[in-house]
């Protein structure tokens, strides 16, 4: 079955088997490195990507799920030459250790932004809650999405 959708701006078309999980046709037949396998239960947040603007967790969505949607991995937020200010942030405020978590804390709060360009540090907890990081580094993510709300338009 042909699954056609939308992916960081680009039109994509596949004929994979429309069950299998939208993490393992982004990173193994489209070759994106954010979204990480994490727990593969929907829990850690690893895996976040945009769907339609809203973050969901790629591990456990069928790929015939976003059959005409538009899909957003991190790589489609900014580049390395034009990163998107919620990446800049998380550089400058050294928000991460390992990194494993960065993906969906990034996506999570992309989406937060583009719905509450001003959340004070309770809304960014908020809509991190979901997702897990090991590293204890949370205060410094928390700085970062306050300091990306700044830096937006």
């Amino acid at each position: 079955m042909g699954v056609n959708f939308t992916l960081n701006g680009k039109p994509v078309s596949l004929d994979v088997d429309p069950q299998t999980p939208l993490l393992e046709v982004l990173r193994n037949d489209l070759q994106l490195n954010g979204p990480k396998f994490g727990c593969g239960l929907a829990q850690c947040g690893a895996c976040a990507v945009l769907i339609d603007g809203n973050s969901s967790r790629s591990c456990v969505i069928p790929v015939s799920a976003v059959n005409g949607r538009e899909v957003i991995s991190l790589e489609g937020l900014g580049t390395a030459k034009n990163p998107h200010p919620l990446q800049l942030a998380f550089i400058e405020e050294q928000a991460l250790q390992c990194g494993y978590c960065t993906n969906g804390m990034i996506i999570t709060a992309a989406e937060l932004l583009a719905k509450n360009p001003h959340p004070d540090s309770a809304d960014i907890k908020r809509a991190l809650a979901g997702h897990q990081c090991r590293c204890g580094a949370h205060p410094r993510i928390v700085k970062a999405v306050e300091r990306a709300a700044g830096d937006m338009p």
